[in-house]
């Protein structure tokens, strides 16, 4: 399994920078106490090697904790390959001996070839990806992408023995995915715990995973920078560290000089598929609570406010008699909502949180997803330009598809829309995002070099899993009084926006 992989694209007209799965296949709520996991933790603590003096006591004390993750597909994941097949020009025209040596020895793209990273092998398939031990008794983290779609997931240690595992819960909004080994007979494994303090830029970080299918293998490096947005989801917050990370290291750890970990390898930056200095990881302090999360109910559960937002300019700012643009503006409220029970109205500035500057949109959504369901929030507001706080009983996040139907009213939009458009639409097999099934010629989908199989992330910047959100997006759109919509699409391992106009229903 690989690493995700945001590759540069020069000056052809997909030149933005697209996060996809790199190799063989193809990161809230943030709630209750963190785990304690067994005995045996890694003896580590003492490692505080300086540079100098290299970094190999430390290693042989924490390699033992990491793991290869090994996924296999059945053979009825064929049916995605043979999509692929018929896609990829002449292929299909192939005599069977040349169709079988495609099929079976370049899946998933392992040797470069170009191939969509959704490719798979047309009977059977597999890949790897790394992971690591946090539990004597055989939990592991993982990156969701990693064991995404599999049939059956195995872990090899570093003593070369393989296990059994299943997953116990996996979050695509941060990529991290939590394994269980079913067949240990009672044995106790080596394992390694999250850092309590985040990491600061210029901190030594040591990488260990899986690239390319090699096994163990140690790079390092330092942290480059904090807060890193890459499009990956709604709450980005990546390290950036430039410790080498390549294909099959996704879901591997990233150690500090204490042995604990800070990080969750998941993508990297690249014009090449290689490593460049440029690699991604989910921080400690984000991981650990998803995991608590997934250990104890087997999914994620958020916070949920019910406002749309906006960003504050510098020019909003300072009609607001801001200092400096910071917050979010409530541009709507959604009906029986926790903000219109607690008196939000559109106008509103959302200033803080339970007493916490708001940066930005992202960062108000990040801070409510991280407060747990039914507790009260302090949110102070900048209203006609006096500070108020208002007492917030925060809701559970619900699903995308209703989030999305709560943004437009029905009737502001003509239900043909996406014929309109020229779209005709599907949800996604693995649930993220909606496939595009069908493009009209001559249609404005078709000239905006739309074309089946491609995936549509989000419109007008909200998630979509179903066509009913795509809709409902596409009427809040009109309901704005948008001329046009703006769709984020993703074809093969690139992304890119695609604006298309929008028709408001007459009368």
């Amino acid at each position: 399994m690989s690493n995700r992989t945001v590759r540069s694209k020069g000056r052809t007209k997909r030149s933005l920078m697209a996060l996809a799965i790199a190799g063989a296949l193809s990161a809230t709520a943030l709630t209750g106490a963190l785990p304690t996991f067994g005995a045996l933790p890694v003896k580590a603590e003492a490692a505080t090697l300086a540079p100098a003096q290299g970094f190999a006591d430390l290693v042989e004390k924490v390699m033992p904790a990491v793991v290869s993750v090994e996924v296999e597909f059945m053979p009825a994941s064929g049916k995605d390959s043979s999509k692929m097949m018929r896609k990829l020009p002449g292929l299909d025209k192939l005599p069977p001996e040349f169709r079988e040596f495609f099929e079976k020895k370049l899946p998933g793209d392992r040797f470069g070839f170009g191939f969509p990273k959704k490719f798979r092998p047309f009977h059977h398939g597999r890949a790897v990806g790394s992971g690591f031990f946090i539990s004597s008794d055989g939990y592991i983290v993982t990156n969701n992408h990693v064991v995404k779609g599999a049939d059956v997931v195995k872990i090899k240690t570093n003593d070369g023995k393989v296990y059994k595992a299943k997953v116990i819960g996996t979050d695509k909004k941060t990529d991290l995915a939590l394994l269980k080994v079913t067949d240990a007979k009672g044995r106790k494994f080596p394992y390694v715990e999250f850092a309590e303090k985040d990491p600061r830029v210029g901190d030594w970080v040591i990488a260990v995973g899986n690239p390319f299918g090699f096994g163990g293998t140690v790079t390092t490096g330092i942290i480059s920078a904090k807060g890193r947005q890459i499009g990956a989801g709604p709450y980005d917050d990546f390290l950036q560290i430039d410790a080498p990370i390549n294909k099959g290291n996704s879901g591997g750890p990233a150690f500090n000089l204490k042995g604990k970990v800070v990080g969750v390898n998941t993508a990297i930056f690249s014009p090449t598929g290689g490593s460049v200095g440029i690699g991604f990881a989910i921080p400690a302090s984000v991981a650990k609570e998803i995991v608590m999360d997934l250990k104890t109910k087997g999914q994620v559960t958020r916070g949920w406010l019910g406002v749309q937002i906006q960003q504050v300019t510098k020019d909003i700012a300072e009609s607001l008699g801001l200092n400096e643009p910071h917050g979010a503006i409530v541009v709507k409220v959604t009906d029986d909502s926790p903000a219109m029970k607690a008196g939000l109205k559109t106008g509103d500035t959302v200033l803080e949180v339970n007493g916490k500057k708001v940066k930005d949109p992202r960062d108000l959504a990040r801070k409510i997803a991280h407060i747990k369901p039914g507790d009260v929030a302090k949110i102070t507001v900048l209203r006609k330009g006096e500070r108020k706080t208002l007492k917030v009983t925060i809701g559970q996040m619900p699903t995308d598809d209703k989030i999305a139907a709560a943004f437009g009213e029905k009737g502001k939009v003509s239900p043909s829309a996406l014929s309109e458009m020229g779209l005709a639409l599907k949800p996604a097999d693995d649930g993220q995002g909606v496939v595009i099934t069908g493009v009209k010629p001559d249609s404005q989908a078709a000239r905006k070099n739309l074309s089946p199989g491609d995936i549509i992330v989000e419109v007008a910047g909200i998630e979509v899993n179903t066509p009913e959100a795509v809709r409902a997006a596409i009427a809040k759109a009109a309901e704005k009084g948008k001329k046009s919509v703006l769709f984020l699409v993703r074809s093969g391992d690139a992304q890119r926006f695609v604006a298309l106009p929008v028709k408001r229903k007459q009368g």
